[in-house]
């Protein structure tokens, strides 16, 4: 039902650069999936990686502090006029994770080079294209019209540019609806790479193998980080202060981290929920990488830890309507909910009276946490995503106990409240609270068509997900996944 398990999987990654010794990464991709009966659960173990022992050697400047270093590597960055280099160094700031130190200097130079015409160099074209939408300047797919023959098709001259080929499909991913050149940017650049396979390298052959996998834009922003700064550390290209600028930020960001998954644990260990309950997944440390996933920059601490703890919740919730309660026992839980007052759990069985004081003890806590930080009351609003997730899970309960398939339409609206992503949106935009007000908490009912879309994607992707994994398909399963394939 909810969509709340990361998993870490062996999935390849690719980044390039541009007449320049290609990057290699390690694979690493955040996922979501749905518990289900049979199905074995990943494992991840979250870890310290000691960063400064791997590239150390290559970033000895001396004991220059955070800002220090920050400063030259801003100046460098505003200073640059070389057009190319620009786009390039700006990319590999958001490679190596540290854009948030940039944000002025990256708006200024993009804002220079916005206009700056390419010429027939596809790389450049399109590198230009990926870095102005992915930082939210106006841009125009017609500027890959010029790659076009006088038929509407992409030249075949173009597919002997292997590094531009890269590019074009990186940025087609940054497409929106309507634009179909790079849809057809996208189908021809895969169609090609795949081809051209045979005829590479060793080393440009897995990067383009790494790129067909996982392109850059479905990437989780801290582990690419994590990978690239290994390989940056290794460029001939190099530049040494952006290197040592990335490696202090890392560090930073990894004590962080760890201390918000330490309290987090310590947190969930207090609760006792599982232990008490005797069922439902532990893993705050997963809730945690989830959290991360979607919240990466350094300034979201607090939001990444409260969302992280709903996320631990929402877990046990899924498990007791997947797994353990009857269908008469949810109903009542969902009624009790809906009422949200803790009289209206006496009626309850002991178990759900544990679930349903873990919920209601830790949504009024977060409730309270961004009345004191950003002065709004939202517990109101919070506790509609809850009962609107037991009101899904229950029809999801009872469609399973009727052998009721449903329209496709009906389970997706159904699926993409079942799938949490409205109560983790709506908790993370009055966590983070920036400009919260009384119109935007009244924005957020009914549910904004932004954290619909993402609701759709989530769901087909989890439901896609759990199809490849699944021990066994019913005739519920099968025929959900006949409508995915076709829709």
């Amino acid at each position: 039902m909810a969509v709340t398990e990361p998993r870490v999987s062996s999935l390849t990654t690719s980044l390039f650069c541009h007449n320049s010794r290609p990057s290699m990464y390690q694979p690493w991709n955040l996922s979501l999936q749905t518990s289900r009966p049979g199905i074995m659960q990943n494992k991840l173990s979250i870890k310290s990686v000691a960063f400064s022992d791997k590239v150390s050697s290559q970033t000895n400047l001396g004991t220059k502090s955070l800002e220090q270093v920050k400063r030259i590597n801003q100046e460098a960055l505003v200073n640059s006029s070389d057009s190319v280099k620009t786009l390039k160094m700006i990319d590999t700031i958001q490679r190596l994770g540290i854009e948030h130190h940039f944000e002025e200097e990256i708006n200024v130079q993009l804002g220079r080079v916005g206009d700056w015409d390419t010429a027939e160099d596809l790389f450049a074209t399109a590198l230009q294209f990926r870095l102005l939408r992915h930082n939210g300047w106006p841009t125009c797919s017609d500027v890959f019209n010029k790659f076009l023959d006088k038929s509407g098709n992409f030249k075949e001259s173009i597919t002997r540019d292997i590094w531009g080929m890269l590019s074009l499909y990186e940025a087609s991913y940054l497409g929106a609806k309507g634009e179909e050149v790079l849809q057809h940017a996208m189908e021809f650049s895969r169609t090609h790479l795949h081809q051209s396979l045979p005829h590479l390298g060793p080393e440009v052959r897995r990067l383009v193998v790494e790129a067909l996998t996982l392109p850059r834009h479905l990437r989780m922003a801290r582990l690419e980080a994590r990978n690239y700064m290994v390989e940056y550390s290794q460029a001939s290209g190099q530049i040494p202060d952006l290197l040592e600028l990335a490696r202090l930020d890392f560090d930073m960001a990894q004590s962080m981290h760890q201390k918000e998954l330490a309290e987090i644990s310590r947190w969930w260990k207090n609760l006792g929920l599982v232990e008490r309950l005797g069922f439902g997944r532990d893993g705050p440390g997963e809730c945690f990488l989830w959290a991360l996933g979607i919240l990466p920059e350094p300034r979201y601490s607090n939001c990444r830890i409260e969302l992280a703890k709903t996320i631990c919740v929402l877990q046990v919730m899924d498990d007791m309507f997947d797994n353990y309660g009857t269908l008469d026992e949810l109903v009542l839980f969902t009624k009790a909910i809906k009422r949200w007052d803790l009289d209206a759990m006496e009626q309850l069985p002991e178990y759900m009276k544990i679930c349903y004081m873990a919920l209601y003890n830790t949504t009024n806590e977060i409730a309270y946490r961004i009345q004191k930080e950003h002065g709004q009351t939202v517990v109101a609003c919070l506790k509609r995503t809850w009962i609107d997730i037991f009101e899904a899970y229950l029809k999801e309960a009872k469609w399973f106990s009727n052998r009721h398939v449903p329209a496709f339409r009906e389970y997706l609206d159904n699926g993409v409240i079942s799938s949490a992503s409205y109560m983790a949106l709506v908790h993370a935009t009055f966590l983070i609270g920036d400009g919260l007000s009384k119109e935007i908490i009244s924005m957020m009912n009914p549910y904004p068509r932004l954290f619909s879309c993402s609701g759709e994607i989530l769901r087909l992707w989890d439901d896609l997900g759990t199809s490849r994994v699944s021990l066994y398909i019913d005739t519920f399963t099968y025929t959900h996944l006949f409508y995915l394939v076709s829709y």
